[in-house]
């Protein structure tokens, strides 16, 4: 999904990898087509699913395996294309909680093997699945997660064009609501019928968010959360150390932990019975992320308004 890492189960890669292949090989062409020009993408797929079929290998070692077939192109760019024309899942140990390492891939048929039963990787996906009920499976586990949400919401998300004509076919399995205006125009939001919908005054707890979540990242229209048009921040990690924090439902803050100290740093000044709520939250994100640590404490930087 739009080029990036995501953690799904195993169902959902076999259900919806296959909807990403035509974006993954635009990107491929964008981002890496000068330094592969003269290489048969046909074949390097099938060398590097030989090889990845085999073993779990680094982009380096996948590189230096692949150049020497073409020793005249970049081994990273050679690399990057495997990783855009094959579907291919992150292998641990970089996926342990707490450690970290360097990226080891491997064939996802050869990976879930015995777990799903996934199909031919470059095939259409499931044989009883077409693509049109994949897309509409995509929309109503987008919607699941996110909704209300407009068709342009669930684009930004899904990296995917052209899902207004999904919506329409999926018609009354969708709740349409008039969503608030912005810039003078308001868009449809949709839902699931049966989808809870708490009452707006409903006070929400603080939450706190780890990097790259995708709350932050699932609208097109991003004011619903961060009200203030300060970009999300991507920095490198894992997400159990940093992240952002939400009060009341509104992107408020960030916040880090480092020897046993989480500090909230917010842009926006907050409420006594605010501090008390996020302090609460905090001890119990500190007794699960740092409970190996002796001194756990939960701090306030001074607001910052940049």
């Amino acid at each position: 999904m739009r080029n990036t890492v995501h953690l799904v189960d195993a169902v959902d890669f076999v259900r919806f990898r296959p909807l990403y292949q035509p974006l993954m090989e635009r990107h491929l062409a964008g981002n890496f087509g000068r330094n592969l020009v003269g290489v048969d993408l046909a074949e390097l797929a099938t060398v590097a699913a030989a090889l990845l079929g085999e073993t779990a290998l680094t982009r380096a070692e996948l590189g230096a395996r692949l150049a020497t077939r073409w020793p005249e192109h970049d081994p990273a760019s050679l690399a990057y294309a495997a990783g855009h024309l094959l579907p291919l899942v992150q292998v641990p140990p970089r996926g342990l909680w707490g450690q970290t390492g360097p990226v080891a891939l491997m064939l996802a048929d050869a990976w879930l093997s015995g777990t799903v039963g996934a199909g031919p990787a470059r095939g259409p996906g499931p044989a009883h699945v077409s693509r049109s009920t994949m897309l509409e499976q995509l929309i109503v586990r987008y919607l699941t997660a996110y909704g209300p949400a407009s068709v342009a919401d669930a684009q930004a998300w899904s990296g995917l064009t052209r899902l207004r004509e999904v919506t329409e076919r999926l018609g009354n399995r969708l709740r349409t609501f008039a969503g608030p205006a912005v810039n003078g125009q308001g868009a449809d939001l949709l839902d699931l019928p049966d989808a809870p919908r708490p009452d707006p005054d409903e006070p929400t707890p603080p939450r706190f968010l780890p990097e790259y979540d995708n709350l932050l990242l699932s609208y097109a229209e991003r004011s619903r959360v961060i009200p203030h048009r300060r970009p999300v921040p991507l920095p490198p990690g894992h997400g159990g150390s940093g992240g952002t924090l939400l009060v009341d439902g509104w992107w408020q803050a960030d916040w880090k932990i480092s020897h046993g100290i989480l500090q909230i740093r917010p842009f926006t000044p907050l409420s006594a019975a605010d501090r008390d709520a996020i302090v609460a939250e905090g001890e119990r994100l500190l007794g699960f992320a740092a409970a190996a640590t002796a001194v756990r404490d939960v701090r306030f930087a001074p607001v910052r308004s940049g």
